[in-house]
């Protein structure tokens, strides 16, 4: 897949695009609705599928004042993209020249100059350029060709298809809901870091690693799989995702014990899909309350594996 940060000067090779646009964050399947009609339209006109996005997400922008936790922070949006089949990601810097951009002017800019889109895929209520006064009759306007996308509705497991549905799951815990509507089991990423060591004083090891900018679920205990990023192995795991009400952390953290698992993995990117809440955080009287609760979560863990599709 090819990647750019501009619409400006672009090889030819990829101009002429079947062009989808949106945020996409988390690529769920109501955004692979757009990207399948983009798909098949492309592959009618012997196009390529170019997606064009917006980094940072323009809520960060637009309300700087307010936290923003991404569904698919910007590595694994880029991922899920590719592997939706998209050819071509124009991912352009979201700042204030970009919002402040009338919406003839986007149009003229960036989708006919820049990437001379044969044809653009867009959903039914997205709107875009100053105040976002533009929509689908904007670029029918400058002549280029337009499908849009009606709104998709899910069924009785998946509800509505959107972000904030997702989003929502994810504040309740409630995991195979939020996969449901994404269509892929979510995941946090990030570097395995030093810890104080505590869980392997305890019997129970864990990788530890940073939410970052990734979307805070609820916290708690969770059943997971683990991966080592850019190894083809998934292992089963418990995860506590939180503060620590105990040990008074001050950044929320990830905390994986892997079953079966014995490698320095210090400085590495793990991979940390939680597959079922099973417990919300706590705070023990003593560390030996502490170990035999971990016990139980590691025995209700296994139980959790037992009616649930392998990551793999």
């Amino acid at each position: 897949m090819d990647y750019f940060e501009t619409y400006k000067n672009l090889p030819d090779e990829v101009r002429g695009c079947v062009v989808v646009i949106g945020n996409f964050d988390g690529v769920h399947l109501g955004h692979q609705a757009l990207l399948e009609r983009a798909r098949n339209m492309a592959q009618k006109l012997g196009k390529k599928v170019g997606a064009l996005t917006f980094e940072p997400h323009p809520r960060q922008l637009f309300r700087a004042d307010e936290p923003f936790r991404r569904i698919t922070p910007y590595a694994l949006k880029i991922e899920r993209l590719e592997k939706s089949g998209v050819d071509v990601v124009f991912s352009l810097p979201f700042d204030w020249d970009v919002a402040s951009l009338s919406p003839e002017d986007f149009v003229e800019r960036i989708l006919v100059n820049g990437l001379a889109a044969s044809h653009v895929v867009i959903g039914h209520d997205f709107r875009f350029g100053q105040l976002r006064k533009g929509g689908a009759e904007t670029i029918e306007k400058a002549g280029l060709p337009l499908s849009i996308v009606s709104k998709v509705h899910g069924d009785e497991t998946t509800g509505e298809l959107s972000s904030s549905h997702v989003r929502q799951c994810l504040k309740d815990g409630q995991m195979e809901e939020a996969a449901a509507i994404l269509g892929w089991p979510w995941e946090i990423r990030g570097e395995i870091i030093h810890g104080d060591r505590r869980g392997r004083q305890l019997g129970y090891p864990t990788a530890n690693m940073q939410l970052g900018d990734a979307f805070h679920p609820a916290y708690g205990v969770y059943a997971c799989w683990a991966q080592i990023a850019g190894e083809s192995q998934w292992y089963n795991g418990v995860a506590n995702i939180g503060i620590r009400p105990m040990f008074e952390v001050d950044a929320a953290l990830v905390e994986t014990h892997i079953f079966d698992f014995d490698r320095d993995i210090y400085g590495q990117t793990l991979r940390v899909i939680p597959v079922e809440r099973l417990r919300g955080e706590a705070k023990f009287n003593s560390l030996e309350q502490l170990v035999q609760q971990i016990e139980k979560d590691c025995i209700e863990a296994w139980r959790a594996f037992s009616h649930v599709t392998s990551a793999s």
